[in-house]
């Protein structure tokens, strides 16, 4: 991350005292209308759509066929991140499939895709989000001004507005952790080795490695919504995407602790 960004937790420190602390709402009011619409011109974007020329690609490969939805990744996101109680910037959305005798639970662990497309840099109207090292879709801090537009167009409910900050927030791959060698907070939590980040360029990266085993063991990988045409930067191995999508949230919406409702463990039943 370059000196010019302040960091979510520094703006955080610095602002707290000053801002209110009440949720904000209707950031999905409009969400029934098309992400387009709600694009900027393609000059106030095209410039922060370009990534570093760095020669690197960075991305995410999910094994869901070896996630037990422990939540750890969570759990270490939150705390590496600061993220406050009801929010997330990622997510295990589970779902129970099959008929009894024959049932399981499929996880599938969620965050933002970085998209080479990426609506939310398209619709931001104060410049913030932009694309950082390895392609990474992230939010300056110094600039951004809540405006939740972002919200509105994301494809995987992938970003939040913080309720003390009153700003944008997302997966921005740990950048103040791969700047200096290490990997995304979750990555090393993860006691299933079920998520995979690196260089998508560098074919001797653990990333590539595992997505070439995973494909010649299991075929064609999968990703979420490619009719979104977003061009997403990550990749499942697995049944659950399929059994799962349906419940990730859509434009206007983002990961919450309803996900987690008991009432959600059997589908298709009205509750009092």
């Amino acid at each position: 991350m370059s000196d010019k960004h302040t960091s979510r937790r520094d703006f955080l420190k610095e602002s707290s005292a000053a801002l209110s602390i009440t949720a904000l709402s209707g950031a999905g009011a409009e969400a029934e209308a098309a992400p387009a619409d709600k694009f900027q011109p393609e000059e106030k974007w095209l410039e922060r759509m370009k990534a570093p020329d760095d020669g690197k690609r960075f991305g995410w490969f999910v094994d869901t066929r070896r996630c037990f939805g422990c939540h750890a990744c969570e759990v270490s996101c939150k705390a590496e991140n600061d993220v406050p109680l009801g929010h997330y910037i990622r997510q295990t959305i589970y779902k129970d499939v099959g008929q009894y005798p024959q049932v399981a639970r499929a996880f599938l662990p969620m965050s933002c895709q970085h998209c080479e497309d990426a609506p939310c840099i398209k619709a931001c109207p104060c410049g913030a989000l932009h694309k950082e090292a390895g392609g990474t879709v992230a939010v300056d801090y110094n600039v951004c001004c809540g405006h939740g537009t972002c919200v509105e167009v994301c494809p995987y409910g992938a970003i939040y507005l913080d309720p003390v900050a009153r700003q944008a927030v997302k997966c921005h791959n740990c950048y103040h952790r791969t700047e200096v060698g290490m990997e995304p907070a979750c990555v090393p939590t993860c006691p299933s080795e079920a998520l995979y980040f690196g260089d998508l360029n560098d074919p001797e990266s653990a990333i590539s490695k595992a997505m070439a085993e995973a494909e010649a063991a299991d075929g064609e990988l999968k990703q979420l919504r490619p009719e979104k045409q977003t061009r997403p930067r990550m990749w499942f191995a697995g049944r659950a995407p399929v059994e799962v999508e349906e419940d990730v949230p859509r434009e206007g919406k983002s990961y919450g602790p309803d996900a987690y409702s008991i009432y959600n463990w059997k589908k298709g039943e009205t509750h009092e």
